[in-house]
């Protein structure tokens, strides 16, 4: 198989004023209290991200034997769990949302994570700064369905992403997409086979109902329940070999 090829920027989905399209609408949720505001000016500059043409995410974690990726981490639980079970590994978090930023850094600050830095801006930013075969995992966790048709061009997983992902991950890593709403789970098994970089293998039929191993809940899977949405799919997509 060739090589996926970096995407020319104008030819990603365009504002009006000619950006690229953001994969999400606003940033901001709940305000942040003063003495939130206070810990995350005062801690997020440690851990924030300042991109520039490109990234290697070794000069982040030197001595880090992985490297992960969680987009869109929301609350934070499930990345500030992982980075504390495995301290030899380097985790990026991408999140723009000023609420998730705010817990998670409180969540590097009460269990002093080391291992973790932070994107405040568009994932895909992110990836197209990245090198080659550069990461080991990512995690898509319950991203927003944008269930309207006409805003199916914000879903995070499309062409371009798919693209990018399988550039970014080193042949055998994985791409671990978790949904609890059918439509986004067949529309991203729709884009995956069109992409031969990535191969989905399932143990057995329906085997992606069940959670990753020592899975727990994030508030977002604890809320869809409560709401009446009590399936969701696990998704683990393999990065071919090259």
């Amino acid at each position: 198989m060739g090589k996926p090829m970096k995407p020319d920027p104008k030819s990603l989905p365009q504002t009006r004023s000619g950006e690229p399209r953001a994969f999400f609408g606003r940033r901001s949720g709940k305000k942040l209290h003063e003495g939130q505001k206070a810990q995350v000016a005062e801690i997020l500059p440690r851990f924030e991200i300042q991109l520039g043409d490109t990234l290697d995410p070794k000069s982040l974690f030197p001595d880090a034997e992985r490297i992960v990726i969680e987009i869109g981490y929301g609350g934070g639980e499930h990345l500030a769990r992982k980075a504390g079970e495995e301290p030899d590994t380097g985790f990026i978090g991408c999140e723009v949302f000023t609420g998730g930023i705010g817990k998670m850094v409180q969540a590097i600050d009460a269990r002093g994570l080391e291992n973790v830095r932070l994107y405040t801006d568009d994932a895909l930013k992110l990836l197209m700064a990245l090198p080659e075969a550069s990461v080991d995992a990512v995690y898509l966790l319950y991203p927003d369905p944008w269930p309207k048709t006409r805003h199916h061009k914000r879903r995070f997983v499309s062409p371009t992403t798919l693209g990018e992902l399988a550039r970014v991950i080193r042949p055998g890593g994985v791409f671990h997409f978790a949904t609890d709403i059918e439509d986004y789970a067949n529309w991203t098994l729709a884009h995956i086979v069109r992409e031969p970089q990535f191969s989905f293998m399932p143990e057995a039929p329906g085997s992606w109902h069940q959670p990753y191993p020592g899975w727990q809940p994030t508030r977002y899977e604890q809320k869809a329940r409560r709401e009446g949405r009590m399936t969701s799919f696990y998704f683990s997509f393999v990065r071919a070999p090259v």
